[in-house]
């Protein structure tokens, strides 16, 4: 389980989060105190912010927490079935189509803190109890190949990225 992905585990486009996790990261670890860093910084989000747009057409700040939430869902759901060995290919999804269904924007942000913290100790349970050997598994998502421990990378390094928009955009 150890160890960075290796560039075969992940289509190229994932490096984008991948690459945020430092490479001598033990991901489960990594994954643990994130949970706590990420829900302090959410939950020092000013008020009035939770609704802000840093332009027209993008995401409030409460549907960028929406669109970490579901990412990390389908990102699990991914290692799941890859860490079990399941080979069937897993379909692609289109996050623009989510954000709006999510309905995040109505939601209180004592919600969305609440269910981030469900999500990812959802996803701690799973990586937690995944079999050391289970990491190396490859399957296929949206067509390209990965593995499942680049998927609990991409899980942490998708929070990370968001949460550097956040901060460069919003805050």
């Amino acid at each position: 389980m150890n160890g960075f992905p290796s560039p075969t585990e992940y289509a190229p486009y994932y490096f984008t989060y991948i690459g945020l996790v430092p490479a001598d990261t033990d991901i489960r670890s990594f994954l643990n105190t994130q949970e706590k860093s990420l829900f302090s910084f959410f939950k020092n989000i000013p008020s009035e912010k939770h609704d802000y747009r840093y332009a027209e057409g993008k995401w409030s700040v409460k549907e960028v927490v929406g669109h970490i939430l579901d990412t990390e869902r389908i990102m699990a759901y991914r290692a799941l079935r890859v860490g079990r060995g399941d080979t069937t290919p897993i379909e692609g999804f289109e996050q623009d189509d989510y954000v709006p269904a999510g309905k995040f924007a109505a939601r209180k942000w004592e919600d969305l803190l609440h269910e981030f913290s469900t999500v990812r100790q959802s996803t701690l349970s799973l990586v937690n109890t995944m079999p050391d050997e289970a990491f190396t598994q490859m399957g296929t998502a949206n067509g390209k190949p990965v593995s499942c421990r680049a998927l609990f990378y991409i899980i942490a390094g998708h929070a990370l990225y968001h949460r550097q928009i956040l901060e460069q955009k919003y805050l």
